[in-house]
């Protein structure tokens, strides 16, 4: 386990100790971002060994790409960057995957934990939301959970996806409305 207080606070020194070898200051920054990066994933995949799989993977990614980083945003953004672009890549990976063997493509069933399972009533909530996500569009999916569920505002969640913010507006629109459509039907 790493040391819980590293003694380096700002993200820019953070970086620096990383470049230069400092492999303490790179399980700082997997410390502060592991929960965001696990949201972020777990959101968008639902629990399961694939999001653990690309959780890790953005952080071997972040290793070999950190010299690349040009602090003109937050670390935290240019890591939810990288997450957010391997997770869609593996939703592209498993609709391609999964129109080979099935008619539809939205056939996989995975568990998201988005709430508290402490009642029968959560659990079963949970579940429908759970299920109503994973059939959304990801393009409208990963709107819903950045700005929503994680609570990034309207501007974070467009520099995170490199879009404009009037097209973040837009799809969280769509997106509610697919979501309210979906729920419906369950």
């Amino acid at each position: 386990m790493i040391k819980e207080s590293y003694n380096i606070t700002e993200e820019d020194e953070l970086v620096k100790a990383c470049l230069n070898g400092d492999k303490n200051a790179f399980g700082e920054i997997v410390n502060r971002y592991q929960k965001m990066v696990a949201r972020t994933v777990k959101g968008m995949l639902g629990d399961s060994v694939f999001a653990e799989d690309i959780g890790q993977e953005v952080f071997i990614n972040l290793y070999h790409s950190l010299s690349e980083f040009r602090g003109e945003a937050k670390l935290s953004t240019y890591i939810q960057k990288i997450a957010v672009n391997l997770t869609l890549n593996e939703i592209k990976r498993r609709k391609r995957f999964f129109s080979m063997f099935s008619q539809k493509a939205n056939n996989e069933m995975h568990e998201f934990e988005i709430a508290d399972h402490n009642s029968e009533e959560s659990r079963e909530a949970s579940e429908i939301v759970n299920k109503a996500l994973l059939a959304m569009d990801p393009k409208f999916r990963i709107i819903l959970t950045m700005r929503m569920l994680q609570g990034y505002s309207t501007k974070e969640t467009a520099e995170i996806l490199d879009l404009p913010i009037g097209t973040v507006l837009s799809r969280l629109s769509r997106a509610q409305e697919q979501l309210r459509n979906i729920l419906v039907k369950l």
